[in-house]
C-alpha cells in the first residue's frame, strides 16, 4: 500500500513542481480557501494511479468534494487525499506544502504519505512502522530512514501553524508552558512529531480529514498519537453532524509519547 501512495504522491510532486516553478493564478473557492492549477492537476495524477492500483477502494479527495463528488464511505474503508497541503504556503512560495495520501480503516488512519517535493523529503508510515526518505534535487532517493517519536519534554516544544493563528492556539501554548514553538506549514508539523524533533501539535482553527489523515497515520506509527480536546483519539470518516461540516475535524493535540 505505501509503494502505491509513495508513487502516486512523488507523481504528483513533480507535477506540482513544474506549476511552482513557471507560477499560476489563485482562485477562491465557495468556502474562501484559495486553490490553483497545481491543486487541481496534483489530485488529478494522484486519482489516475489511484484508480488503478486501487480501483476498489472509494477515494475521498479535497477537490473532488468541493466539486459535489463525495464517494460512500459507509463500509469504513476508504482513501484520504489532499493534493496539495498547504496552497497558501505554495502560494508564499516557501516550500512548505505537501502532499497527502491515507487509507482509513474503521474511522483509523493505517497507513499514510506525506511528500513534500520542494523540500525533497517524504514522510511513509503503516503498521510495519514509520520512515523518512530523502531526496535530490530531481526527486531521486538518496536514504530511507525509520523515524519514531520521542518522549514529550517537560517544557515541551511545540508545532504550529504558520498560516493560521488563533487566539486559542496562542493560550494553550501558554498554559503547556512551552520551551519554543515553531511556525510550520502544512502537513509537516506532523512528520517533525513522527521523527522526534518536537514534542505536541495544537491545533484549534478548522481543518478537514484530508489535511490530517497521512500525517497522522505517520505520526500513530511512529509512536505518536493524535488526540480531541477530550482525551479521545480523532476520528475519520465523520459525517451528518449537525454542527459540523461533512469530514471536518474538530480541535485536537497531536502528541509524541506521552508517558500518561
Amino acid at each position: 500500500m505505501l509503494t502505491i501512495f509513495e508513487e502516486a504522491a512523488h507523481a504528483a510532486g513533480r507535477v506540482i513542481l513544474e506549476v511552482y516553478a513557471r507560477g499560476c493564478a489563485v482562485e477562491t473557492k465557495p468556502d474562501a480557501t484559495p486553490v490553483t492549477e497545481a491543486d487541481i492537476r496534483a489530485e488529478d495524477t494522484i486519482l489516475a494511479l489511484l484508480s488503478r492500483d486501487l480501483p476498489d477502494i472509494p477515494v475521498v479527495a479535497e477537490e473532488q468534494v468541493a466539486a459535489g463528488r463525495v464517494p460512500d464511505v459507509s463500509g469504513g474503508r476508504f482513501l484520504l487525499i489532499d493534493p496539495l497541503d498547504g496552497t497558501r504556503e505554495f502560494i508564499s512560495r516557501n516550500g512548505e506544502f505537501t502532499v497527502n495520501i491515507a487509507l482509513v480503516e474503521n474511522g483509523v488512519p493505517v497507513a499514510g504519505v506525506v511528500h513534500a517535493p520542494a523540500l525533497g523529503l517524504t514522510y511513509l508510515g503503516d503498521a510495519t512502522g514509520a520512515y523518512k526518505l530523502t531526496q535530490d534535487d530531481a526527486l531521486r532517493p538518496l536514504m530511507r530512514q525509520p523515524i519514531t517519536v520521542r518522549p514529550v519534554a517537560t517544557p515541551p516544544v511545540a508545532l504550529a501553524s504558520r498560516s493560521h493563528q488563533d487566539p486559542e492556539t496562542a493560550a494553550c501554548l501558554q498554559q503547556l508552558g512551552v520551551a519554543e514553538c515553531r511556525n510550520i506549514g502544512s502537513s509537516l508539523k506532523f512528520g517533525l512529531l513522527a521523527e522526534g524533533l518536537a514534542d505536541v501539535y495544537p491545533r484549534f482553527g478548522r481543518t478537514m480529514e484530508w489535511d490530517t489523515a497521512a500525517g497522522d497515520a505517520v505520526l500513530r506509527a511512529a509512536g505518536g498519537m493524535t488526540l480531541e480536546i477530550d482525551g479521545t483519539p480523532l476520528a475519520y470518516g465523520k459525517r451528518q453532524r449537525p454542527d459540523m461540516a461533512d469530514f471536518a475535524n474538530p480541535a485536537f493535540m497531536a502528541w509524541g509519547r506521552r508517558e500518561s
